[in-house]
């Protein structure tokens, strides 16, 4: 197998909202808010009409995109056996991802994250992550972990206790190991980890400015560029429309981004640039092509709504 994914099973609900609607429920816009309590979760929902439904989460909407392009790839993540559940695994069925996770009653519901997408088709995420968060090492497949050339891991997933457990056994039974920061929600929660996971234990880290800028606390963008030179590992940040970039050792790419697209929605764009990342990186193609095919992906995916293509 090319790429296994570990990561939260989220089912994603896509609503269309204003922006007053975001203030009234101190929401900040283009962030992810956890939602601890299932009924405050279901209160907001009920208020909202829904757009579209369809199984997702960061790392799974990469892997359906690496499936997509070809690659042959797999997906662990806890779900529950319900009616969301249901949804989720024949959402990876359907997409040719093998799915290395046997559904059983859970005390807690499949994942559910609600995306709501404002006029400018910013897309700000309210989430409750039911039994996806409670994933242990005990539902992490090593066989599926040892086969894999590249286990690509999401920051949203991390978190002390169990998940922690997960991510650790994940990484020390891995080839090789690539991880997305999430979210500045996730960079400024988990900052110390973090830095210890992008320093010592990835082989590959993607980031936005805004993340990797909170994580090395960085005045300007120079300083960023210095740290990736420092770790001497594959740093990946995408800089909206200044383009994306790459910094390993002391070298340092670039390229552009798309221009003149009619931009529907930006769910899903990291998770899409990963993917086209990924996909050149483990097919051998340079740096520079796999930065390009990040981008073309992530260009696709922002003119339509949702976060498959």
């Amino acid at each position: 197998m090319k790429i296994l994914g570990v990561g939260n099973a989220i089912v994603d609900v896509i609503c269309k909202v204003e922006e007053n609607f975001l203030l009234q429920n101190n929401l900040i816009k283009g962030t992810m808010k956890l939602a601890f309590d299932k009924i405050e979760f279901e209160k907001m929902l009920s208020n909202l009409k829904i757009e579209k439904t369809i199984s997702g989460g960061s790392v799974a909407n990469s892997i359906v995109g690496l499936s997509q392009l070809g690659n042959q790839v797999g997906f662990i993540g806890k779900i529950s056996d319900d009616k969301f559940g249901k949804k989720y695994e024949q959402g990876l069925k359907q997409e040719n991802v093998s799915y290395f996770y046997n559904k059983k009653n859970e005390e807690l519901p499949t994942g559910t994250c609600l995306i709501m997408v404002t006029p400018d088709s910013e897309r700000t995420m309210y989430t409750f992550l039911g039994t996806a968060g409670k994933i242990d090492q005990n539902d992490i497949n090593l066989e599926a972990v040892k086969n894999s050339e590249l286990t690509f891991l999401e920051g949203y997933l991390w978190d002390e206790g169990d998940p922690k457990d997960a991510f650790n056994i994940t990484i020390k039974n891995s080839k090789k190991v690539a991880m997305s920061l999430s979210d500045k929600f996730c960079v400024d929660r988990h900052k110390p980890h973090f830095l210890e996971l992008v320093k010592n234990k990835l082989d590959i880290v993607f980031a936005n400015e805004g993340e990797i800028m909170s994580l090395t606390n960085a005045k300007n963008f120079g300083e960023v560029i210095e740290f990736g030179k420092s770790i001497k590992k594959l740093l990946i940040i995408t800089r909206g429309e200044k383009g994306a970039i790459s910094i390993y050792k002391d070298t340092v790419t670039e390229v552009d981004a798309k221009r003149n697209l009619k931009i529907i929605d930006l769910t899903g764009a990291g998770d899409l640039f990963a993917a086209g990342f990924l996909h050149g990186y483990i097919n051998r193609l340079d740096v520079k092509e796999s930065l390009k095919k990040g981008t073309e992906l992530s260009s696709k995916i922002i003119q339509k709504i949702g976060a498959r293509i």
